[in-house]
């Protein structure tokens, strides 16, 4: 048995259910989860037509590079959201059964923690999506948490030390983030690339919630944007991960695509030709529907829009609260400071699911990033959405008086 895996930390969810056991929930008043960032809309009607007209797919196997049709669609997406003046995508662009597996699989590409050398590092946005905890420790890294800018929430690459820097073998960045909602500047972006060439690490970039933003004419910038901007061409150590989960409220068809330095995606093709990672022909071209139309991920943006107009004044004042930069989490600040007692004694007497930003974060020299924090997770419907805000508020009004 490989005793990596006694290294890995309960998953948050597992914390909150033991948080939570043995507690009865006020029973007069129906469940609400808030907890897990699950999309809830409907899935759309072009992406279901597809599959279906598909289905004979599912009589052969798929190529692991995908097939062309579905890599052209996704190099099309990425020139036209982003600006690029090609996409090669025969060799920049590799189609993934969701970005979680890729997330997890781009560090057993990547690190190179042979015997006698010092033990490479993996460097962690603090708070971030457990995934790249994992992922680093299952590749013999260390991991290591980069803590935000004070007042902040982006990670402050700044206080990594000289001597990290120099076994750092990849870098995961998260915009917009999970759980703060924030979104990588141009500066920052710069910052990565130029450490990247003084060091010679990959950059991961997680960007599946880059499609939910609030202002339709300001598209958070992604990582290839920012490195074609800046000159970077070829995207030299640069992948990017993104996902229809999201963006086009499709969880179950675990279908994304990992894109950028060339070098970088055939390693990773080779990869994945013995992981058996290959994306079935049915799910390619309910994929290809979702690429190629833009009009259900403006509506899915508008639906996100109206429940955060909606739930942000009911919560701030008795919350510390703001609009996110992007994604459909709120990053709230708890009265009292207690985040896992907040969470519990929400759900004992108001019956709505938080997740605490504890679970989400690892301490260090200082405190957790997230504690004081819950996360928010907007998926329900609208109405759901309001009762939440309002039964949270009613709460948090009351524990803070």
């Amino acid at each position: 048995m490989n005793r990596i895996l006694d290294e890995l930390q309960p998953y948050p969810f597992e914390r909150l259910r033991a948080l939570l056991r043995g507690i009865e929930p006020e029973p007069a008043l129906r469940p609400i989860s808030m907890s897990i960032g699950e999309p809830k809309h409907r899935a759309p009607a072009c992406v279901r037509e597809a599959m279906v007209a598909a289905l004979d797919g599912l009589s052969s196997y798929p190529p692991t590079a995908g097939g062309e049709p579905l890599r052209r669609a996704i190099a099309g997406w990425l020139e036209r959201r982003y600006g690029l003046p090609r996409v090669d995508a025969a060799t920049q662009v590799l189609p993934v059964n969701g970005s979680k597996e890729a997330l997890f699989a781009i560090a057993q590409l990547v690190v190179d923690a042979r015997a006698g050398a010092a033990r490479p590092v993996v460097l962690l946005p603090n708070p971030c999506y457990q995934v790249y905890e994992g992922a680093a420790l299952l590749a013999g890294a260390e991991p290591v948490y980069v803590d935000p800018v004070a007042g902040g929430f982006a990670p402050d690459w700044d206080t990594v030390p000289p001597e990290t820097w120099a076994r750092v073998q990849l870098v995961y960045v998260c915009s917009p983030g999970n759980p703060t909602g924030s979104v990588t500047s141009r500066a920052q972006w710069g910052r990565l690339f130029e450490l990247s060439a003084r060091h010679g690490f990959v950059i991961a970039a997680d960007e599946c919630y880059s499609e939910i933003y609030p202002d339709d004419a300001a598209p958070p910038e992604g990582a290839l944007q920012a490195a074609h901007a800046l000159g970077h061409t070829g995207f030299p150590r640069l992948l990017v991960f993104s996902s229809l989960s999201k963006r086009s409220s499709v969880p179950g068809l675990r279908s994304g695509f990992v894109a950028g330095d060339a070098a970088l995606i055939a390693r990773f093709l080779l990869l994945r030709s013995y992981n058996g990672g290959a994306m079935s022909a049915t799910v390619q071209a309910a994929s290809l529907a979702a690429w190629t139309d833009e009009a259900h991920v403006v509506e899915n943006r508008r639906l996100y829009r109206e429940k955060f107009d909606a739930v942000l004044p009911r919560l701030d004042g008795p919350l510390r609260v703001s609009a996110p930069e992007g994604g459909f989490f709120l990053w709230a600040g708890v009265p009292g400071g207690d985040d896992a007692a907040f969470a519990r004694d929400l759900y004992a007497q108001y019956n709505v699911l938080v997740l605490p930003g504890s679970f989400l974060a690892r301490g260090g020299p200082g405190r957790n990033p997230g504690a004081g924090f819950v996360r928010l997770a907007l998926v329900d419907g609208l109405d759901a959405c309001v009762e939440a805000a309002e039964r949270i508020r009613s709460f948090a009004t009351r524990t803070a008086s």
